[in-house]
């Protein structure tokens, strides 16, 4: 492989809770097959995001940072070539992403000099989205920062995402001036008219530059040796760990389709079905319903609003649409 070549690193993560039953520790919410390709076959997040990825950066290389625990999955629903970054335990993104960084170089021959852009695997968004590889990689070629995000601007004042402010708000690369973890309403509408952006976990910087990062905790000699010494990274978010402490980090805006689809109210709104199984509603009085039913079971629905209603072997979930982002507590206590 090219040793200057743009290498995009796809973070395949948690089991995705707020969407149980669907997803859980064996299936998880990045590999359900509930979103349609162009010619309208079923396709994962998964494949989704990695087909996209390679339809607007074909000269790029792939590799997924994933754990033991999905490398089967991921073998069964990826085609073409790809790297992977195994995990051998659960650190959160820092160290997950320094391991893969050790993974582009060590196993993959890249250079220094190359540039690594990393996006996280499960994300909603339309091709512009990842066409905006190309522009991080060029920023940090041209040494912009040694530190570039995406940056979504935003559309509503969300209380769930982190926001980049920048130094000033316009330009297509914007000097970083502070960070803000999830604010709430008052304050990310006082954000917004300052120009910020919504963090969307997309990083991009010189291979050499976050190796010298890396060697700081541990001096691992390769992608191998800092597996077998990986619980000496530090186990904390990438955000908190690394861009945080950045002297030298812009932003590039991006104004188009990009959605996080961790919730059943988000899902809903890609699903082309409403309904999917052995599943009846009555018209009439249901509205706003989506149904999932997996079992052989019949379900009926009717006299409800904007709810979910899922069955599976695994357990069975009845929420209104607004409040399904709040059933991991309740779902914790009981599984």
């Amino acid at each position: 492989m090219q040793g200057d070549a743009t290498h995009v690193v796809l973070l395949s993560g948690g089991s995705g809770t707020r969407l149980w039953p669907l997803s859980n520790s064996v299936r998880p919410k990045q590999f359900l097959k509930v979103l349609r390709d162009e010619q309208h076959r079923p396709e994962s997040m998964v494949q989704r995001t990695v087909r996209l990825v390679r339809d607007q950066n074909p000269g790029a290389t792939v590799t997924v940072a994933t754990s033991g625990d999905q490398v089967d999955i991921l073998r069964a629903q990826l085609e073409g070539p790809y790297g992977l970054s195994i995990e051998p335990q659960r650190r959160d993104t820092a160290p997950a992403i320094m391991l893969a960084a050790a993974h582009v170089a060590s196993s993959q021959g890249a250079g220094e000099d190359a540039v690594v852009v990393v996006m996280p695997i499960d994300t909603f968004a339309d091709a512009e989205y990842y066409a905006n590889v190309s522009r991080l990689s060029c920023a940090v070629r041209s040494g912009e920062a040694d530190l570039v995000l995406l940056g979504v601007e935003p559309n509503y004042p969300s209380t769930k995402y982190g926001y980049i402010v920048p130094e000033v708000p316009i330009g297509d690369v914007r000097r970083v001036r502070r960070f803000t973890e999830k604010p709430d309403e008052p304050t990310a509408r006082e954000l917004i008219a300052q120009g910020a952006l919504w963090n969307c976990g997309v990083f991009a910087f010189r291979l050499g530059w976050l190796l010298e990062i890396v060697a700081r905790y541990c001096d691992a000699k390769g992608y191998d040796e800092l597996r077998e010494r990986y619980v000496e990274l530090p186990k904390n978010s990438f955000d908190y760990e690394v861009v945080e402490r950045a002297t030298s980090v812009a932003v590039i805006p991006y104004a188009g389709t990009w959605k996080d689809l961790g919730t059943w109210d988000a899902l809903c709104e890609e699903l082309r079905d409403p309904v999917a199984g052995r599943v009846t509603v009555d018209e009439a009085t249901a509205n706003g319903v989506h149904v999932i039913n997996e079992t052989d079971l019949p379900v009926v629905v009717a006299g409800v609003q904007d709810v979910v209603v899922v069955v599976t072997s695994e357990g069975v979930l009845v929420t209104g649409k607004e409040e399904s982002e709040r059933i991991k507590d309740l779902v914790n206590k009981v599984v």
